[in-house]
């Protein structure tokens, strides 16, 4: 909100100082008597009583603009230190299973996944997301971007079997590590969803877990459905080289507070700085009373008023 002031209030004590002057202390001249006087100074009563205003405009706005009038805005600039995620989904084709979620028996595993995670994607509003989809292969579905409707469009085309139907969680992690490594962002994340076991990756457990240890990216794994449907060991294993955490799912509830529970943990950070900004607006009185003053000069001189 805009807030007036003076930058030296003081001077416009000099205005009450003036008006005491001129009606208090009259200049002293020498004067001849005329007798009549009175009807010659009629003449010029008129244009007398305009220098006056004339002069008073020219007073007040000098010391107005001496003043210094300002008018001071004050707001906040917030600086968004937003993420960059990777979002690696498990397409094979046993996420077509159904039952996951108990208040809808007849959605698979993969709707389940596709409607919490357009979830989370909407309540990461600062950070720059983008999609890794694998089953038998593992492919980029989406960079990392801003357009959360752009990315939630592209996961709702996603498909289990679209990527074949093994599953390839060690190639997958590989592409993804090679797209966060060549981030600048301060904090890089990746989340990675399985139901299953790698067994279709040509790049090694040991090879990718050094890759993970090497790397400043933090790494959540989860796995959904059943223990016995994914290798728990492992997947925790993969998240403590990449120093996060490990997640079970068994049903969409439980789901649904993992990814919420991801979304605070890695809030991101507003940093807010206060912007003070000063318009000064002396040029304004200063400008009129000029005028004022040329005009009083004008009519004083064209005139011969005194």
């Amino acid at each position: 909100m805009s807030r007036f002031s003076f930058e030296h209030p003081w001077v416009l004590g000099l205005i009450l100082l003036f008006w005491i002057c001129s009606r208090y202390c009259p200049a002293r001249t020498q004067a001849i008597y005329f007798p009549h006087v009175r009807r010659l100074l009629s003449v010029h009563a008129h244009k007398s009583r305009w220098l006056e205003i004339l002069k008073w405009i020219g007073i007040v706005g000098l010391l107005l603009a001496l003043a210094s009038p300002v008018l001071t805005d004050e707001y906040k600039q917030i600086n968004k230190q937003g993420r960059d995620i990777m979002l690696i989904i498990d397409s094979s084709d046993s996420m077509r299973q159904r039952g996951f979620d108990p208040t809808d028996p007849l959605k698979s595993k993969f709707d389940v996944v596709k409607e919490v995670v357009s979830d989370f994607i909407d309540k990461r509003k600062n950070d720059r997301i983008g999609l890794i989809n694998f089953a038998s292969v593992a492919f980029v579905a989406s960079p990392l971007t801003f357009e959360k409707k752009f990315l939630r469009q592209i996961l709702a085309m996603q498909e289990p079997g679209i990527a074949g139907k093994r599953t390839a969680i060690n190639d997958a992690l590989l592409q993804t590590y090679n797209i966060l490594n060549k981030s600048d962002a301060k904090t890089k994340i990746a989340i990675l969803l399985t139901d299953g076991i790698d067994n279709a990756s040509r790049i090694s457990f040991d090879e990718i877990r050094r890759l993970i240890s090497d790397s400043d990216v933090k790494l959540y794994t989860i796995g959904i459905g059943s223990y016995r449907d994914f290798d728990a060991p492992y997947l925790k294993a993969l998240a403590q080289a990449g120093h996060g955490k490990f997640f079970a799912a068994s049903n969409r509830q439980t789901l649904q507070k993992i990814y919420d529970a991801i979304d605070k943990l890695e809030t991101s950070k507003l940093k807010s700085k206060k912007i003070v900004q000063h318009d000064y607006l002396y040029i304004y009185p200063l400008f009129i009373a000029i005028l004022a003053m040329l005009f009083f000069i004008y009519l004083r001189t064209a005139k011969g008023v005194e």
